[in-house]
């Protein structure tokens, strides 16, 4: 590979929350972080390069993006998911919950329903809840190795709720589905009938392995554009989270009006200009370095496939789509979410997301973050069989 993806970073000391927040979070110092969903990988040269001419320009002034910025990710979505979207479209924010929330101030009143399907990013039950409306859950139903929408009790869920609102995770985080284009035509379709308004979050969209294609929500109708708020970035893609950046595209000029009127009553305006310069540039000349990533991410899964196979056999792996997240099933142990994290936690040294975090639906599951070099994964994955061997 031209990248190197096993060279090891030392990232203690750098206010990281992955490494630097353990004893505040509850956790013993020296665990082993494979939880939060950043990589440990350094960004593509060409962002490092963008940022240091800024940096080297020394002035941090009020800045905005011009069209140069939004050609880049025009014809990033175009390249990639055949997805065309215009200028007017576009609404930045500094991230994605942002954005989520936004939505929840212009299309909900407190009370009303938000509808998610759990187990989902913890982040949608939180924003729900945190602003007062009611959190409605239709489960994704689990068969064999592979998770699917039920459809009947989606639609059931939103009659009876009356929900609004639909937080939709497309790839989803953390069961790893990749939504063929019947599934999200038939999502859209009863969203229609009933008058739901869409936010689809595609921060994922970038990490598809192969055999599996993203097909952008909006993309599939006029219509179905017309109900949907998309929400991008490039911080998954491109480890640059902490520059706070997304590009959020809204069609239908009423719902994008709506949306703008709850950022400004936030008295936010103009993102920052580092994250700005990032993200072009990491559209402009990132696309290399993301295709030998998921190269090297699509590795890591086969090494915890195989790992688990011949020493945790206990441990299922629910088969990933997308997304650079395992969810690890380890209900075979018959432990309490308590027991399984001191096992975790205490012996095996690590901190990894307990699914319970990610709804009811999420409780004997794990979720791991593999976007990491190749020997840290492993001495994860031998930490946890020196414990789990045993049980």
């Amino acid at each position: 590979m031209k990248y190197n993806f096993d060279e090891i970073i030392d990232r203690k000391g750098t206010n990281c929350l992955k490494y630097d927040f353990a004893s505040e979070r509850g956790k013993p110092e020296g665990v082993l972080p494979l939880w939060i969903a950043d990589m440990d990988f350094k960004a593509p040269d060409i962002v490092l390069e963008r940022l240091s001419e800024i940096v080297n320009h020394g002035i941090f002034g009020y800045s905005d993006s011009k069209e140069d910025y939004f050609l880049v990710l025009k014809n990033w979505f175009e390249k990639k998911f055949g997805w065309k979207v215009k200028e007017e479209w576009l609404v930045k924010t500094p991230g994605i919950v942002f954005a989520i929330a936004a939505a929840i101030h212009a299309f909900t009143k407190e009370g009303d329903a938000v509808l998610i399907q759990q187990p989902v990013y913890y982040p949608f039950s939180e924003t729900i809840l945190d602003n007062k409306r009611k959190l409605v859950n239709s489960p994704l139903k689990r068969t064999g190795d592979r998770y699917e929408i039920d459809f009947e009790d989606f639609e059931e869920k939103i009659i009876q709720e009356q929900v609004k609102l639909f937080i939709f995770c497309s790839p989803h985080n953390p069961v790893g589905r990749v939504w063929e284009k019947d599934e999200l035509k038939r999502i859209g379709e009863i969203c229609l009938k009933h008058g739901v308004i869409v936010v689809s979050d595609e921060i994922h969209s970038d990490f598809v392995y192969p055999g599996h294609q993203h097909t952008v929500f909006a993309s599939l109708s006029k219509e179905i554009s017309d109900i949907t708020i998309t929400c991008t970035a490039p911080s998954k893609t491109f480890n640059i989270a902490g520059l706070q950046i997304s590009n959020i595209f809204i069609e239908n000029p009423v719902l994008r009006e709506k949306v703008k009127k709850a950022i400004a009553q936030t008295g936010y305006s103009q993102v920052n200009q580092i994250g700005l310069a990032a993200c072009q540039a990491a559209y402009e000349g990132g696309e290399e370095w993301l295709e030998e990533l998921k190269e090297y991410l699509a590795g890591n899964i086969e090494y915890t496939r195989a790992f688990l196979k011949e020493h945790l056999p206990k441990i299922t792996l629910i088969e990933p789509e997308g997304t650079y997240l395992l969810w690890l099933d380890f209900k075979a142990y018959n432990l309490t979410e308590e027991e399984r994290e001191e096992l975790i936690v205490k012996k095996a040294g690590l901190w990894l997301d307990s699914g319970s975090m990610f709804g009811p639906d999420g409780e004997g599951y794990e979720r791991i973050n593999i976007a990491c070099p190749r020997k840290t994964l492993e001495k994860a994955l031998w930490q946890l069989k020196e414990v789990f061997s045993k049980c």
